[in-house]
């Protein structure tokens, strides 16, 4: 499960896509498999969230890894490039980004 803490060694990556209202069913299913049969099983992931804006032309996905290379190794894998010019083809674009925790508010 993902933990938003400011004195978390964790990797998170967020990544967004942009599709349109026609193609969001089928990304989301596609993401959706990646992380069943794939992702989640992969050395270093913690956990994910996927959400999806009320026009169904943007989804956002925010991940946690242990460290920076598990996100990358996953990403560079045989299995991962296929997934990701079949995702590449649901969207006008997907930017995965690293980021560190600073500050968090709330429980």
């Amino acid at each position: 499960m993902p933990a938003i803490t400011a004195d978390s060694t964790a990797q998170t990556v967020i990544t967004t896509f942009e599709t349109t209202p026609g193609q969001c069913a089928d990304l989301l299913d596609e993401l959706q498999s990646a992380y069943a049969e794939f992702i989640s099983r992969q050395p270093g992931f913690i956990g994910a969230g996927l959400h999806v804006n009320d026009a169904q032309t943007r989804i956002a996905n925010y991940s946690q890894w242990k460290r920076r290379e598990d996100f990358q190794a996953m990403l560079r894998s045989d299995e991962m490039r296929v997934r990701n010019r079949r995702i590449a083809a649901l969207c006008r674009s997907f930017e995965p980004v690293l980021y560190d925790v600073v500050a968090h508010y709330g429980d």
